[in-house]
């Protein structure tokens, strides 16, 4: 009786030590969700109190927007640059660093460095960068005897974005693979080298099938990260010239605060919230049955 009485005031203390988390994800994510979703239906200008119910109008607006392709296109772009960057040169640079002999923490530091400073930040030392009159892009190749470049045309603007924005998150998953190659035991590379594995060998067929957990779930934060992207695509580029840079994110940003037609921005977003659930669920889905496989 004692044991089931301590039981239930136990779970009474974890029940009001949780309600606080609770209201919050209520407030600030159930409630936005679900008026979010109400808002796609309607037809809503100049954040006024007229809402018009207009069904899959601003889904049906989606589709046919010629902004929209380019959007999604330039989402997608930065989706493969940042797997390729953000998780294949972090995995590279977290086993080079591991290995090196000397500068362990100082490699570990640098790399993670830019994660501590701000997208702004971030945003207004490339943009700096690239210009064309005193950028130091251009700087340099006049110094080579070169001649200055227009680096944010309509051609190039969304590859220079997406310097900064894949550069930026690099340490982080570099960290990540870090810790995750620390929690190897060591007796499996002691017994690699005693059977004469080469480090690269030990690389590819011992650390990296080890890491399988770390690498599904820097895939899952990557591509969830791309849909987030913003900060820089506003102070680089403003989503020009002439929408050539434009992310889902940003154009859904332009819609709501710029163009103020916020029942189609909510729909964007909507469509960018399911479109993101299922890349990352076929992501899972095809990770797992890899590892169900090996």
């Amino acid at each position: 009786m004692a044991y089931d009485t301590k039981r239930q005031k136990n779970l009474m203390y974890s029940v009001l030590l949780l309600v606080p988390a609770l209201i919050f994800v209520l407030i600030f994510l159930i409630i936005p969700l679900f008026k979010t979703v109400y808002y796609s239906f309607t037809s809503w200008f100049n954040f006024s109190q007229t809402k018009t119910f207009i069904g899959l109008a601003n889904y049906k607006q989606f589709f046919t927007d010629s902004v929209v392709g380019i959007a999604l296109r330039n989402t997608m772009l930065l989706i493969v640059f940042a797997l390729i960057f953000q998780v294949g040169v972090a995995l590279i640079l977290a086993i080079c660093v591991d290995s090196a002999h000397h500068g362990f923490r100082f490699f570990r530091t640098v790399y993670f460095f830019p994660i501590v400073i701000s997208a702004t930040a971030i945003g207004l030392m490339f943009s700096l960068i690239y210009k064309y009159d005193y950028g130091l892009l251009n700087y340099i190749i006049q110094a080579f005897g070169g001649e200055p470049q227009v680096w944010l045309t309509k051609e190039r603007s969304i590859y220079m974005l997406l310097i900064p924005v894949c550069w930026q998150f690099v340490g982080f998953y570099f960290v990540v693979y870090l810790t995750a190659i620390a929690n190897i035991p060591i007796d499996i590379y002691e017994s690699a080298v005693l059977d004469g594995v080469k480090p690269w060998q030990k690389a590819i067929y011992i650390t990296v099938p080890m890491l399988k957990s770390s690498l599904v779930a820097n895939v899952v934060l990557v591509i969830s990260g791309c849909f987030r992207v913003f900060d820089m695509v506003y102070i680089i580029t403003g989503g020009g010239p002439l929408n050539s840079s434009q992310l889902l994110s940003s154009y859904m940003y332009y819609k709501a605060f710029a163009d103020y037609n916020t029942g189609y921005a909510s729909a964007i977003a909507i469509i960018m919230m399911v479109l993101g659930l299922s890349i990352t669920g076929v992501v899972k889905v095809f990770t797992n049955k890899i590892q169900g496989d090996t």
